[in-house]
């Protein structure tokens, strides 16, 4: 099954870039690319698109205003050089949200969330379902299964992972790890916290329990958090 994609990007280069990415997988059909909403939204009439790859920051008229304007829309991959403006993304229901400059590695993982919400939904557990995710700590590569992460805290251009029996420190930021948890088992809380909607006993004020522990609520986030508690 082919995959009807448009390019929306006012970046030659990153325009450049996804062609390149498109054409190196077999599942995606590169349907046009645009280098403004408008121009977009004029193809969207006009073609069967099942994929936009949509970039934030345009003139005239920015992505998530395209969005907001269009009825309805296909599946949603966002690209950006900007990591604050994640959640306003995924309260627009879209597939992913790529922090530019994004690996091939992480397009096609990205392009393959979109492979898996076309697919039959009848409940069936996927054989190949990533249930863990390999993590360099401490110069090695450890194994940490997202069953067992509670909650990831940042601290400047490092995070610790907590898991019930220790944590992790790891070189990276909190919104590079983000990019790489399923959203359906993690949400954003706070700028600084990640929690698992599995491990959070129960929402008080502005904090959350971990059972042991509370972790504050960001005001930005508070509503999406109430959503996803639901």
């Amino acid at each position: 099954m082919k995959i009807n994609c448009i390019i929306v990007d006012d970046e030659p280069i990153a325009r450049e870039i996804l062609i390149t990415y498109i054409a190196q997988v077999p599942y995606l059909n590169l349907a046009g690319v645009c280098s403004d909403a408008f121009e977009a939204m004029e193809l969207l009439n006009k073609t069967a698109v099942d994929l936009i790859i949509l970039d934030i920051n345009m003139p005239r008229l920015s992505g998530f205003e395209m969005l907001r304007s269009l009825k309805k829309y296909p599946a949603v991959i966002i690209t950006s050089a900007f990591p604050e403006y994640a959640l306003e993304g995924f309260e627009l229901a879209v597939t992913d949200y790529l922090l530019k400059p994004f690996s091939f590695p992480r397009f096609v993982q990205a392009t393959e969330k979109v492979v898996d919400k076309t697919r039959d939904t009848s409940p069936v557990v996927r054989q190949d379902e990533e249930l863990f995710i390999m993590v360099k700590a401490d110069k090695k590569l450890t194994k940490v299964f997202f069953d067992e992460i509670n909650y990831v805290e940042a601290y400047g251009n490092y995070i610790f992972i907590y898991r019930d029996q220790d944590r992790i420190m790891s070189k990276q930021t909190l919104t590079q790890f983000e990019q790489q948890l399923p959203a359906t088992r993690f949400t954003r809380i706070h700028k600084s916290f990640i929690a698992s909607i599995k491990a959070i006993k129960y929402l008080e004020g502005n904090e959350v329990s971990m059972g042991s522990k509370k972790l504050p609520v960001g005001k930005v986030y508070r509503e999406n958090l109430l959503k996803r508690l639901q």
